[in-house]
Formats: structure tokens, sequence, C-alpha cells
């Protein structure tokens, strides 16, 4: 089927449609922006069947318009939506424009878990693009909206992401203090408590890249208060290892450490990533040490 030129067809209708004059417009029951409306969301759709992202996107915004001037704010705030999706597939940024206007039109309408929606969305589509930077602020934002309309673990979902994207970005602190909140919080769901340990486990591989081994066994006595749970499970007893072989220098025995948790609980690749920076800082550390002896 060419949808192509069905979408071309259906488009120039839409527009000759738009084009007609508000009196004329008089004697239909609808107006030209409903009547519009109803062609761009098929020649969109067409648009989106022959693969033409921009002009399916380009679509949508005409569509929004329409929306807009019909009065239907969810609509258009809808059309915004769509016309991110498929800017996606071709353009980041322009996506994100698209979504950040949905947002704000969601916001104006009270709708403010819908909004959160989109931001998380936008978290999603600049971390997908590895710009971390912006993909956390957006997190950021998404959690504040859903603890702020008590949809705690949507917002814990995004606080977690938010802590795995600062410590990617070095901000090692953030990263902590996230990942620490999430599991105080999720120790008063019991459906949510099994995964405490892991949590802690993150903030304290966190830890280790940017602190003294004595600082990490620190915040394991807290953790420890966190969830009692923690001190005989080996999330712990890998942090302990971890930190006695910074504590002692070692390399091999850190790198023993984690072939021991490997072979029991595989380690993904996040978690892969921030052992070999805490590694490094344990080279650094060593090597700073053997300097201040000559």
């Amino acid at each position: 089927m060419d949808y192509a030129g069905k979408a071309n067809e259906l488009m120039d209708k839409a527009r000759k449609k738009l084009a007609t004059s508000s009196f004329m417009s008089m004697f239909s029951s609808t107006s030209k922006y409903e009547e519009a409306a109803e062609l761009l969301e098929k020649a969109c759709n067409n648009y989106k069947l022959a693969k033409m992202w921009r002009e399916a996107a380009d679509g949508f915004a005409l569509l929004a318009d329409c929306h807009d001037k019909s009065d239907s704010k969810h609509d258009a705030a809808v059309a915004h939506v769509e016309a991110a999706n498929a800017l996606k597939k071709i353009d980041v940024d322009a996506a994100v424009a698209s979504l950040r206007v949905a947002v704000g039109m969601f916001q104006d309408m009270g709708r403010l878990s819908i909004s959160a929606k989109h931001l998380k969305d936008i978290g999603e589509t600049y971390e997908k693009a590895e710009n971390f930077e912006a993909a956390l602020e957006a997190y950021a934002q998404a959690a504040d909206i859903y603890a702020g309309e008590e949809s705690s673990a949507t917002a814990n979902t995004c606080k977690l992401k938010v802590a795995e994207i600062a410590a990617l970005v070095e901000r090692y602190p953030l990263a902590v203090e996230r990942y620490e909140e999430v599991a105080k919080a999720s120790m008063d769901n019991n459906l949510l408590r099994f995964s405490v340990k892991g949590y802690l486990l993150c903030a304290g591989i966190v830890r280790l890249c940017y602190q003294e081994p004595h600082g990490v066994k620190n915040a394991m006595e807290r953790y420890e208060d966190v969830d009692p749970s923690f001190a005989g499970s080996r999330e712990h007893k890998l942090l302990g290892d971890l930190s006695d072989a910074a504590e002692a220098g070692d390399a091999d025995a850190f790198t023993a450490a984690l072939a021991e948790y490997d072979s029991m609980s595989r380690l993904d690749p996040w978690k892969t990533k921030m052992l070999l920076r805490a590694k490094k800082n344990l080279a650094k550390a060593v090597e700073e040490e053997e300097d201040d002896l000559t």
C-alpha cells in the first residue's frame, strides 16, 4: 500500500480545511479545527506506517495546534507526545523539546503524574543517547513530582536512576544519598524489603570509588541499623572484604573477593564499572603512599 501517498493526500485535505474561512465553518456542526484534526490524525498514522518520521512529527505538531485552537488541551498535549515519539527516531533534542511542551501543558492542567511520566520519558531518551547529565536532571524532576503525588514506588524507581547515573558521571555523594534514601524508604514496605541489601551494596560500592576504607566501614555499621539482616548477608561480606583489601592496599585480595561474590551472584555491568573505578582508587592510594615513603 502507498502509505506515503495516502498520508500526503490526507495532509493536503487537512491544510485546505484549515485554510477555509471562519465564516464558512459557521455552517458546519463541527469547527474546521475538529475536521482538520481528524484528517491530520489519519495522515500522521500513514506517515508512521511509511516510516516518514519527520513528516509524522510535523503532522502531529499541526494536530496539536488544531486541538489547542478547539480548546482540547489534553488532546493537544497528547499530540505533542506523539510528535516526540516520531522524533525520537531521528532527532533526540527535538523529541525532548516536544515532550517538554507536553509536560508544561499537563502541569497547567494539574495532571502532575502524567507530566512526571513524560519527564521520566525524557530521562530515558537522554540516557539512551548517553547524555547522562541531562538524563539525571530529568529523572530527578520526575522523582520529585512522583513523591509529591504520593507515588512512592515510581518516585523510588526514578531516584534509583538518579543514583545510577550520578555514579557514572562521578557525582558520588549524590549517588550514595539516593541509594541510602531508597533503602530506608523500602524497609517500610514488605514487598520491597528484599531489595534493600542490594541498594546498600550499591551505596557501598560507590563509597569505595571515592572514600577511604574506614569511611566505607563506618557506613556499613549504619547500614546494619537500616536493615538488621544486612550484617549476615553476602553483600555485607563483599563490602567488608573489599574494604579490608583497600585498607591493606592488596589488589589481589580485592579481585579475589569480587570473583568469590561473582561466582554466586553475577555482577551486572554497572557494578562492574564502579568496582573497576574502586580498584583504580585503591591503586592510586597505594601509589600515593609509596610516594610518601620515598
